[in-house]
């Protein structure tokens, strides 16, 4: 017994030792080395994936809280009234951090499972993207881009060529470039492992290929955001994060230092991704939206460029559907009830706006759930497709936290 541990225990080192070497050589042969960060990062701290508090990892630039900060008021009802148990309970069972509810300009209901959560940043995922879209609108009220049809290739070379030079800023920000990104979570050899635990964001969504036609049909991209981010670099002459700092972080009067990760020292932001923030800044964003681009009086972003965020773009979906999910990097939702409008992150960061009802949710978290499909057995009853369509690939809890939102609003 005691030879045959003694043989499996070595077979076993044998084999860790074949898989780590084989490991190496791909590596090295590929050139992926940002797999080496990926490993460390995740399976060797115990993790599948990224997390929300990824900020330490990498390089960052911080953005200060604004010199004249805009708390938030609190509703004379403040947090009385509670969600109902089983709600309370959904939300902890996906890791929940922060959910906040706002009625007008009040907060009628907030929650942490831990006190410091309050204060503390999180990862908006793709939550970011919305962000960056905002300050593309400001940048053409400012002339400093001329229009959402001007060619990305006016900013980055390397688009005035191969296929690409047809793509449109219109095109990024509908996610309908017709590139050949892989949107994936899940594959560590995929663009969005690398850009996220890579160093060079510049040479990997410029080596991108075109494989479809432009503004025809909507495919979530995270290098549509990127090439975004650095088109508002070449257009404004500033870092993503100082524009930033300057457009939405002083005149919406955040109140706590924000973040935005690198991809190496002194680098180019993940603008796809990796904003930090605390739960009353990121409804601060939630605010601009809600209002139309104007804050307290103050227009931030126009109306016009507003109103084709907010509207979905006219192309369709990979299922063959007209779009009815999708605005300009803004998420939309045909509710029964109102139109809804939210930015959304990869582990369930939402900040979630129904301007009819004055209604703000943010809510922070290291899961969501999944996303709303027409069952397989209803893909040929047309009626229930009509019906349900304004659901497919919302996530199912969103349309859990507006309901838990608007019970709490309701009672006050």
């Amino acid at each position: 017994m005691a030879k045959s541990i003694k043989r499996f225990l070595r077979l076993l080192l044998y084999t860790l030792i074949a898989v780590i070497l084989l490991f190496n050589v791909f590596v090295v042969l590929s050139g992926r080395y940002y797999l080496y960060t990926g490993v460390y990062q995740t399976y060797l701290q115990g993790r599948m994936g990224p997390g929300i508090y990824d900020r330490d990892n990498f390089s960052y630039r911080t953005l200060k809280h604004a010199q004249h900060p805009k708390p938030w008021k609190y509703s004379r009802d403040y947090n009385t009234i509670q969600p109902e148990k089983a709600d309370l309970a959904y939300m902890k069972s996906l890791g929940t951090t922060a959910f906040l509810v706002i009625k007008g300009d009040e907060i009628v209901y907030e929650y942490y499972p831990e006190k410091a959560a309050k204060m503390k940043v999180s990862n908006a995922f793709s939550a970011t993207k919305t962000v960056v879209a905002l300050l593309i609108g400001i940048a053409i009220d400012e002339g400093k881009i001329k229009s959402l049809d001007e060619k990305v290739g006016n900013y980055i070379p390397e688009f005035n060529a191969k296929g690409r030079e047809k793509i449109t800023l219109r095109h990024l920000l509908e996610m309908a470039s017709g590139l050949d990104w892989e949107e994936s979570g899940k594959n560590p050899l995929s663009e969005n492992a690398e850009s996220y635990y890579g160093t060079d964001l510049y040479g990997l969504v410029t080596r991108q290929h075109v494989v479809a036609e432009p503004g025809k049909v909507f495919n979530y991209q995270s290098g549509n955001t990127q090439l975004l981010g650095f088109v508002l670099q070449k257009a404004t002459g500033k870092s993503v994060s100082a524009y930033c700092q300057e457009k939405i972080v002083e005149p919406l009067g955040m109140e706590s230092d924000a973040y935005w990760s690198l991809d190496k020292a002194n680098g180019d932001e993940k603008s796809f991704c990796c904003f930090y923030a605390t739960a009353h800044d990121f409804a601060k964003l939630g605010k601009l939206v809600l209002k139309d681009g104007m804050v307290d009086g103050k227009r931030i972003v126009s109306e016009k460029f507003m109103h084709e965020v907010k509207a979905p773009a006219p192309i369709r979906t990979e299922e063959g559907w007209k779009n009815l999910r999708y605005g300009l990097h803004l998420w939309v939702y045909f509710d029964p009830q109102s139109t809804v409008h939210y930015f959304r992150g990869l582990k369930g960061q939402y900040i979630i706006t129904v301007p009819d009802e004055e209604l703000i949710i943010v809510r922070l978290g290291h899961e969501r759930d999944k996303n709303y499909h027409i069952p397989e057995k209803k893909m040929k009853n047309r009626g229930f497709i009509k019906r349900h369509l304004n659901k497919v690939e919302h996530s199912i809890d969103v349309f859990r936290y507006l309901k838990i939102g608007r019970q709490l609003v309701s009672k006050k």
